[in-house]
């Protein structure tokens, strides 16, 4: 298999015959070459006026450490009032040149620092950053336009992952992490247009919910079995050649692809500070990475396309709709080995099926046909409903020290961003969302129980609260009970009601999803030439 040389910073792509890969009439377009005229632009202007455009002075390089929030926003306005706009007009794509690259960093930083995220190797933070900008912008403009810019190391970092396990997140440095936003505000309008539909991950205008709503759309044409693919580590086991060789088909510029190439190599520090090399994958912190993992899946999306597969896939998670388990046991088998021998990438087995969708987890839903309506509702997973579970827990701990009021604002934060991603289930989900009703209230009562300490308080406060005097002595003096078994006898659920954490502030998830009225629509599938 003949594989391509990478030299001095650049790629040499050698041409794979087998993959057949499909090269349009007339070659690549020529890019724009170092030097010439970009056209009408704008004026020029000198590096030494850059720092009086951009509105900070370099004096502020020398403000202390620690930064108040305040004059970070101070900063950051100053930084997007002379911002220069966005340069593509009609939808016209810019030139993928490092030319191009440089123009935008200035509003990649501006993204970085809304994105907030840690330091990288190098220790320099986002503030320290911005402080510095002025005096670091024109170095680091001229070093991407000389092609020597150098990329830092990359820190390892491990987070738990939710179906178990561990993720392991690569965290650049933070200048590394502006460049590598304006390479992708560059490349992306390059690739985006040629996305196939029913791709929904790290894309504009698509989310988790339109991927649920096209899925619901195939199941509902008659499409009742799932062929559930999950490519193990993807993101670690990404071919650099091939990915190379995908961007060389629409970059011209060798500064850029060297930069690329640079940035996707750059060796990575483990937590215990050995520093190993990086020969494959694109590291999970970066944010070009989601935008090449797009590229690298969009032939897996030509194929099924080509197949004429009804799918829907989200980053590296895809499901294929077929009619009948049979013909799902064929596809997999089929898809498995074209994801081995093209893309050179796994299939993990023990997470990828052939099932019907109401028993498998795609997104934090599963869907279901109603067998007497025919209807497809979308449900709440089981993993979903743990995950709430054990972020309730976190949240209500029974060692609360604060004010219950403080401890129910911290829920109706958490509820609201919930049920703003998992409000689009159907109505038939209200039982899921009264468990969890009950669970947030059972623990605040726990809490408020180990508030009052005593049981002779105990008992005084549920009187006030209309509890019989003989049924709440009784209860409250029979035996030795925790705070959590007290929490659900009778007369602590009678008094400690719903009404009474309603008064107090408490939202309720049911009532939630009762009054939000939701209508979300997957985008049309236009029927694009490319894929037939």
């Amino acid at each position: 298999m003949p594989v391509g040389r990478r030299t001095k910073g650049r790629w040499s792509m050698a041409q794979q015959k087998s993959e057949d890969r499909v090269v349009p009439e007339g070659g690549v377009m020529p890019a724009e070459r170092v030097g010439s005229s970009p056209g009408e632009q704008g004026k020029a202007v000198p590096v030494e006026e850059t720092a009086v455009q951009l509105g900070l002075p370099i004096a502020t390089a020398e403000n202390p450490k620690g930064a108040t929030r305040r004059r970070t926003r101070d900063r950051l306005g100053a930084i997007r009032a002379g911002a220069p706009k966005a340069i593509d007009k009609a939808g016209m794509a810019a030139p993928a040149t490092m030319e191009e690259v440089a123009k935008r960093l200035t509003s990649a930083l501006l993204k970085v620092a809304s994105n907030k995220g840690a330091p990288g190797p190098d220790g320099q933070t986002i503030d320290e950053l911005l402080e510095q900008w002025p005096t670091v912008l024109p170095r680091l403009e001229a070093d991407l336009l000389a092609g020597t810019y150098q990329p830092g190391e990359i820190r390892r970092a491990y987070i738990p992952k939710v179906g178990g396990g561990e993720r392991g997140l690569g965290i650049p440095d933070v200048v590394d992490r502006v460049v590598c936003e304006a390479v992708r505000q560059v490349l992306e309008p390059l690739w985006e247009p040629t996305f196939h539909p029913s791709s929904h991950g790290f894309r504009p205008g698509r989310s988790c919910h339109t991927a649920i709503t096209e899925a619901k759309g195939h199941l509902e044409d008659g499409y009742g079995w799932c062929v559930d693919l999950d490519l193990e580590k993807f993101f670690d086991l990404v071919c650099h050649q091939r990915l190379g060789a995908k961007l060389a088909e629409r970059v011209g510029d060798r500064r850029l692809l060297g930069l690329i190439g640079r940035l996707l190599k750059a060796k990575v520090v483990l937590p215990d500070g050995v520093v190993i090399d990086s020969e494959q994958g694109v590291p999970q912190g970066s944010p070009l990475s989601p935008l090449l993992s797009n590229i690298v899946l969009d032939e897996l999306d030509r194929e099924l396309a080509r197949r004429g597969h009804r799918f829907v896939r989200y980053a590296d998670d895809a499901k294929v709709y077929v009619c009948s388990e049979r013909a799902g046991l064929r596809v997999m088998a089929s898809l498995t080995g074209f994801i081995g021998r093209r893309l050179r990438l796994k299939v993990n087995e023990a997470k990828s099926a052939v099932a019907l969708p109401e028993d498998r987890h795609f997104l934090g839903f599963r869907l279901r046909v109603d067998p007497q309506t025919g209807t497809v509702e979308v449900l709440l997973s089981e993993r979903t409903r743990r995950n709430a579970m054990e972020r309730i827990r976190q949240l209500t701990p029974r060692n609360w020290g604060n004010s219950l009021a403080s401890c129910i604002a911290r829920i109706n934060a958490w509820l609201r961003g919930w049920h703003g991603f998992f409000g689009i289930a159907s109505p038939s989900a209200q039982y899921v969302l009264r468990a969890l009703d009950a669970h947030i209230r059972r623990r605040l009562r726990a809490i408020v129980l180990r508030h009052w300490k005593r049981k002779r308080t105990i008992a005084r406060r549920l009187i006030k609260l209309g509890g019989k005097p003989n049924s709440v002595w009784r209860q409250i003096y029979s035996g030795h009970k925790s705070w959590w078994a007290l929490s659900h006898t009778p007369i602590v659920d009678h008094c400690l009601n719903r009404a009474f954490f309603r008064a107090r502030g408490l939202m309720a998830l049911v009532d939630m999803h009762r009054d939000a009225s939701r209508h979300i629509v997957a985008p049309e599938l236009p029927q694009l030439a490319l894929w037939g």
